[in-house]
């Protein structure tokens, strides 16, 4: 009889051990994941729930978005496609409004979530001049208002985005950084090789492969595993750290 398969597990480093490497790293750029990084949840699903509730989609789209999303927990749609149509739906909207709601849905949604952790080494790096980088496949309207909790300008968040014409969301995709695309993204922004990569999923596991050292926060059980094989440690804030 053949024993089980049992699952690498990575060495899990403390809230002291893990600001201490970082620091010791003195990084000059640092690059962070946000859902599942900074704050806990999902905030691009959350957005387009709460936009669902309150009434900001119509219901014609509030259905082919159902149908879609259905078919992304079944394997059928791409992590890259879903991404851009959650931001694609709100296509024919002023910007403004989408933004006013993205604030509305921050602050009583996700802000409980975010990480003290997180916050306050970022608070840290910034002070000590670190350039800091926010790369995310939700919208930017969302990861826009949830960086200002922690000093990160707008300027520095690579996120899903669409154009936008004349104050209006259209549906010509400008950016869905996922998986390698989140590379390519900071490649266009003229970003090869960062000092310090933060991420919590497996679509963060590109990003991660090319800094000087990769920290996985809160990972993933795949992301967990991917670590293990790669020797990176992980970090998980007190608020999610595993009994």
């Amino acid at each position: 009889m053949t024993s089980p398969t049992l699952s690498a597990v990575p060495q899990t480093l403390s809230t002291t051990d893990f600001e201490a490497s970082v620091h010791a790293l003195s990084p000059r750029i640092a690059i962070f994941d946000c859902d599942g990084t900074l704050w806990s949840g999902d905030a691009g699903s959350a957005f387009m729930q709460w936009t669902i509730e309150t009434g900001l989609l119509s219901r014609t789209s509030i259905d082919w978005l159902d149908g879609r999303y259905r078919k992304y927990k079944r394997g059928e749609v791409s992590e890259l496609a879903i991404c851009g149509e959650m931001v694609q739906v709100y296509q024919g909207l002023r910007e403004t409004e989408v933004r006013r709601a993205a604030a509305d849905f921050f602050l009583a949604k996700i802000e409980r979530n975010i990480f003290p952790e997180m916050q306050r080494l970022i608070a840290e790096l910034l002070r000590d001049g670190v350039e800091i980088w926010a790369v995310s496949s939700t919208n930017d309207w969302v990861i826009e208002e949830g960086i200002k909790r922690f000093g990160i300008p707008a300027d520095r968040v690579l996120a899903a985005r669409v154009e936008i014409v004349a104050g209006l969301v259209t549906d010509r995709i400008i950016d869905i950084p996922t998986d390698q695309g989140k590379v390519d993204s900071l490649l266009r922004a003229g970003i090869a090789h960062p000092d310090a990569v933060f991420g919590n999923s497996v679509h963060d596991a590109a990003m991660l492969a090319i800094a000087r050292r990769a920290f996985p926060v809160n990972p993933s059980p795949e992301l967990s595993e991917r670590s293990a094989n790669e020797g990176w440690p992980v970090y998980f804030p007190a608020s999610v750290r595993p009994v």
